[in-house]
């Protein structure tokens, strides 16, 4: 599991109420992900069964993460703020400890 995607879901394990938006960029090819509760899903791709077989790889570039309330309902997001850089997101995850 990439050390991003590890810590993304330690954020949503310390604040259930969210859930976390990725968008990704990997060789070119652009994904969704979904983090919610300690769990990394693609909403564009498909995701292993196995919780331990990494969503976001190490090569992933983060373009921006969305935080939304949760439950997440794809027709009609609440969202607590969008296109959070990854060096913002990851200043933050720092500061908590993360």
């Amino acid at each position: 599991m990439s050390t991003k995607e590890k810590r993304l879901e330690q954020y949503t394990l310390k604040y259930p109420q969210e859930v976390l938006l990725l968008e990704v960029e990997t060789d070119g090819e652009q994904d969704r992900i979904l983090i919610f509760k300690g769990f990394s899903s693609s909403l564009t791709g498909a995701t292993a069964y196995d919780p331990d077989v990494p969503v976001l790889s190490e090569a992933a570039n983060i373009v921006a993460v969305d935080r939304a309330q949760s439950p997440y309902s794809p027709d009609n997001p609440q969202y607590i703020e969008q296109g959070i850089s990854w060096e913002t997101m990851e200043k933050r995850l720092t500061d908590l400890g993360l």
